[in-house]
């Protein structure tokens, strides 16, 4: 072990210079930037960079998880074709999935601050609802809502959970599912407005207010946000003997700290990467499928209009709240283990949407709508976790959004590619696919192994690089 008890300024920026830390080398070679309290970073608790991540993940919530229950109205007002309208979900899925890399590596060079990206995205985000509302070819639409929208909300979605991630590094889990949750069960007020009070007649009206509501929630949010020092670590939790209180303890145990701080070339090169990018294809992929068809499904089996909002309400709310719970439970019994289990659950659940409508039963179909909700969202914040947990926190914003930028495929298959198959095969062969490509998913999530630890990869060469 080695210190260094001179405060020295590592992050470049006048903020921190007069505040003293040290910084401190595990046997691993990690430093960790110790002395600073959230306080004395933010003046104020780094509670609030929980609280506010969460209330503009909420907002945006509106883009992905209620479309499913526009879509008809959509499609009537403009008369675009359901595979037209489906398709503006999966370019939507492309752009917000997709910017999260760049984003991540502008953010990192110091080019596109926490508080930039989240403005920029705001108003990104209400063009996208502005061009949903009034403009009448499919292919604007696309533009509008699925390039410009779908850059927004990604800036907005990326900037929170990295933002999560570097503040809470000791206990990440539960921090980041409570926020990554918002980003489902906040759309549910918009599923019940779009199936009860969404018609042809106001459809404008009502797509331009809740951009401006996007626009307000997350503009506001933005003031207040702000990355820690690079290496930053609590000052009340010795990172070398894990003292401190009994819960980050028992998190620590369970989810060791990276051995050291990957850039994404080192990233990639332990293979754990690629590895954890497949599996985020797999899943997300019968996540967004399950939230573009499983409305349609219902109507077309013949369950009325209440179960099927109902349906995906229950989808949406346990979607969200799901993320909370494993976010929570990965923090006393393991990241991977967590993650195979959530990912197993997903593809059970499609078998099940399949036996409830052959059997025509609403409450049936109602449990495994609450299941496939459950694993169809509960996997983002594992993977949040679990990439800082193996890379560090210094380069997440760029290795997340490399693993996130899986899930940009996976809008392809999920949604427009899916609704092919389910022209080609019907519903039921479309959720038995979607069933076996989640259990394939699981099988690759077992092999995942933290690099530089016993059972895990090599860790390779670092090139020379400053800690900041």
């Amino acid at each position: 072990m080695t210190a260094d008890p001179m405060a020295r300024n590592s992050t470049g920026s006048a903020d921190f210079t007069h505040r003293p830390y040290r910084e401190v080398t595990d046997p691993h070679g990690r430093v960790y930037r110790i002395g600073e309290t959230d306080r004395d970073i933010l003046g104020h608790p780094r509670s609030l960079m929980v609280y506010l991540p969460w209330i503009a993940m909420m907002a945006i919530s509106v883009f992905e998880y209620a479309y499913g229950s526009a879509e008809d109205t959509l499609s009537r007002a403009h008369g675009w074709s359901q595979s037209g309208t489906f398709w503006i979900l999966s370019v939507w899925v492309f752009f917000q999935a997709g910017v999260a890399f760049p984003a991540g590596w502008l953010r990192e060079r110091g080019v596109l601050t926490a508080r930039r990206a989240m403005f920029t995205g705001s108003f990104l985000c209400l063009a996208g609802f502005v061009a949903l509302a009034h403009l009448r070819q499919v292919w604007w639409a696309v533009l509008g809502f699925g390039v410009v929208g779908g850059t927004g909300s990604g800036l907005v979605y990326a900037t929170c959970i990295n933002m999560v991630g570097k503040w809470f590094p000791e206990r990440r889990g539960a921090r980041t599912g409570f926020v990554n949750g918002g980003f489902a069960y906040g759309s549910l007020p918009f599923i019940f407005i779009f199936n009860y009070a969404f018609d042809t007649a106001n459809y404008r009206e009502v797509l331009d207010l809740i951009g401006v509501y996007v626009l307000i929630v997350v503009f506001a949010s933005a003031f207040f946000f702000r990355d820690p020092p690079k290496n930053w670590w609590p000052a009340e939790i010795d990172p070398l003997t894990v003292s401190g209180d009994r819960g980050n303890a028992a998190s620590l145990a369970q989810n060791p700290p990276a051995v050291r701080q990957f850039t994404p070339r080192e990233a990639v090169r332990t293979g754990m990467l690629p590895l954890m990018w497949v599996s985020i294809v797999m899943t997300a992929g019968v996540s967004i499928f399950g939230i573009s068809f499983q409305v349609d499904f219902a109507k077309d089996v013949g369950f009325g209009p209440l179960v099927a909002a109902s349906s995906m309400g229950v989808m949406a709310v346990i979607n969200g709240v799901g993320r909370g719970v494993v976010g929570w439970l990965s923090d006393r019994w393991g990241r991977k283990r967590t993650l195979v289990f959530v990912i197993v659950v997903l593809g059970l659940a499609q078998f099940g949407v399949i036996w409830a409508g052959d059997v025509r039963s609403e409450p049936l179909f109602l449990v495994f709508a609450f299941l496939s909700g459950f694993g169809g969202g509960a996997f983002y914040p594992l993977f949040a976790a679990l990439t800082p947990d193996y890379f560090g926190e210094n380069y997440n914003a760029t290795n997340y959004g490399l693993v996130y930028s899986g899930k940009l495929v996976s809008g392809l298959f999920g949604g427009g590619l899916g609704s092919m198959v389910v022209g080609a095969w019907g519903y039921d062969g479309a959720y038995a696919l979607a069933g076996g490509v989640s259990m394939v998913a699981a099988g690759l999530a077992l092999l995942l192994r933290q690099p530089g630890r016993a059972g895990g990869p090599a860790v390779p060469s670092a090139r020379p690089h400053p800690a900041s």
